[in-house]
């Protein structure tokens, strides 16, 4: 008789771990505005941090419907999957202890990544792009400045698609392996222009071949039975989908990064 074939085990995702692993709370980020727990999910042998963000948690916003920013983060990391950069850690919208919410994997930050400075001169230097004067005390200002990186680059586009209001330095992490991931996106995708970043670096320039490409696939995939318009579908409103279909189109017919509208902060406040 011979040998019965041995199935290997199923392969479990990172997405299938936060989706159907046990959440267990182990402390809150205290300095996050929403309610934000730190958490472990274990599942089939495997075990991660997570972070989780219930709906139950989240602070009425005058200009994002209530109970919505769980939603919203989910549908940014959907976005980041569909252009194939992976610039948002892997999200998932699930049942919590407190309810349902946002589960999001935690990244481990490698320090020493120099992507935000401060300098004295009146442009930036090699390598880095001017964001704008800022404050430092004393009646005396200092030019911000972010580095001339191609994976902020990257995220400028992403935070274009999904409208992000609020794109902070602290919401930059660096990774292992060279990666760049940004998180904390619950205000994004409002139906009116929102963009508040710190990556105005490149505002005006020409899109790289590699962003109208990536550009050119959203917009297939954004058509109604689109992939990636099936899964925002039930996240944001109809309306929010026909608002960033019309934003990679806008990208796309410009063909140039998006400039400061004038009618809405540009640079989120704190900025870092």
């Amino acid at each position: 008789m011979s040998a019965p074939e041995r199935i290997p085990p199923r392969s479990v995702t990172a997405a299938d771990l936060l989706a159907h692993g046990e959440l267990t709370v182990r402390g809150r980020i205290r300095e996050a505005s929403n309610a934000a727990l730190f958490c472990t999910v274990a599942y089939e042998g495997q075990e991660a941090s997570c972070v989780y963000k219930p709906v139950a948690g989240e602070r009425p916003l005058w200009d994002f419907p209530d109970g919505t920013l769980a939603g919203r983060e989910v549908a940014a990391y959907e976005v980041s999957e569909a252009t194939g950069w992976q610039l948002v850690p892997p999200t998932v919208l699930r049942d919590g202890p407190y309810g349902e919410g946002m589960c999001q994997l935690w990244i481990d930050v490698v320090p020493g990544a120099e992507l935000l400075a401060l300098v004295e001169d009146e442009e930036p230097g090699p390598g880095w792009k001017a964001i704008g004067l800022a404050e430092v005390g004393e009646g005396r200002t200092a030019l911000l400045v972010h580095a001339d990186d191609e994976r902020l680059r990257r995220l400028a586009v992403l935070d274009a698609v999904i409208n992000n209001a609020d794109r902070k330095g602290g919401h930059l992490l660096p990774a292992e392996g060279g990666r760049l991931y940004g998180i904390d996106h619950g205000v994004t995708f409002n139906v009116d222009d929102k963009l508040r970043t710190l990556l105005w670096g490149w505002a005006g320039e020409p899109l790289t071949a590699e962003a109208v490409r990536v550009l050119g696939t959203l917009k297939e995939s954004l058509k109604d039975g689109g992939a990636l318009a099936g899964r925002l579908a039930g996240l944001i409103t109809p309306a929010e989908i026909d608002a960033t279909r019309a934003r990679v189109d806008a990208l796309l017919a410009s063909g140039r990064h998006p400039e400061p509208g004038g009618e809405w902060p540009a640079i989120p406040w704190p900025p870092v």
